[in-house]
């Protein structure tokens, strides 16, 4: 039944808010994290990145199917960026997963039967106050918590990027999501569509992820933050290559 994850259909959603938190680790830590067909997708040649996503989705649901039908899930996927190039030639850029966990069971066992994203259900908390906004979780113990009432919002400190304009390159997400099947030789290829994806720099007073303490990577740091709000989302049917 391994051809059922191939994303055997096309999937939409709303994404209500993403909240992206992208992270710095020089390129050799991260190497050897990825499968064979994939190379990191670096910056200066010196830096790889890790992005860690929450994103709070409405009317998730098979393409075709009527919004009423859809789920709402709060989604969290740790990727890292990386490039395929694809037997035409063509360099893409896109994500690797690491990880996904969700708020509900019932994603967390259809996403595992007709996906590669690797799912898990954890508790979720999301609190708004005025302007203070933490994301957290008990079971997964991380948490995140936004000043958002900065109007001029600083690149982080020990970022690698000088400004906004450069760290929009890996605020995600990018146009391809990439699963590999290194005993069969192949490469699976998933597009996403959105419209109107205008990042907004946010300022994190506090972070701690306990997925990326375990990684054991002695030099990471925060790169960049953002968030869009009130986007429709698209992701294709997947694509396969096969390779000799």
């Amino acid at each position: 039944m391994n051809f059922l994850k191939q994303h055997p259909f096309g999937v939409k959603a709303f994404f209500e808010k993403s909240t992206v938190l992208t992270f710095a680790v020089p390129k050799e830590e991260l190497e050897s994290f990825l499968p064979s067909y994939l190379t990191l997708d670096t910056f200066q040649n010196q830096w790889s990145f890790i992005a860690i996503a929450m994103v709070e989705t409405t009317a998730l649901r098979p393409a075709g199917f009527p919004s009423f039908m859809g789920n709402n899930f709060f989604l969290i996927g740790y990727r890292i960026f990386v490039r395929y190039k694809n037997k035409q030639g063509k360099n893409l850029r896109g994500l690797y997963i690491l990880k996904s966990e969700t708020d509900k069971k019932r994603l967390e066992y259809l996403g595992n039967i007709f996906t590669n994203y690797k799912y898990t259900t954890t508790d979720i908390q999301h609190t708004v106050d005025h302007n203070h906004t933490i994301i957290s979780s008990k079971k997964s113990n991380f948490l995140v918590s936004i000043d958002q009432d900065k109007t001029a919002v600083a690149i982080p400190e020990y970022s690698p990027f000088f400004n906004w304009k450069e760290a929009r390159r890996f605020a995600g997400p990018l146009p391809h999501t990439f699963s590999v099947d290194a005993e069969k030789k192949q490469v699976l290829i998933i597009r996403g569509l959105r419209q109107n994806w205008i990042p907004k720099p946010i300022h994190i007073k506090e972070y701690r992820f306990e997925f990326l303490r375990l990684l054991n990577l002695g030099n990471i740091r925060l790169a960049s933050a953002f968030q869009i709000s009130k986007i429709p989302y698209h992701w294709e049917k997947g694509r396969i290559e096969m390779w000799d």
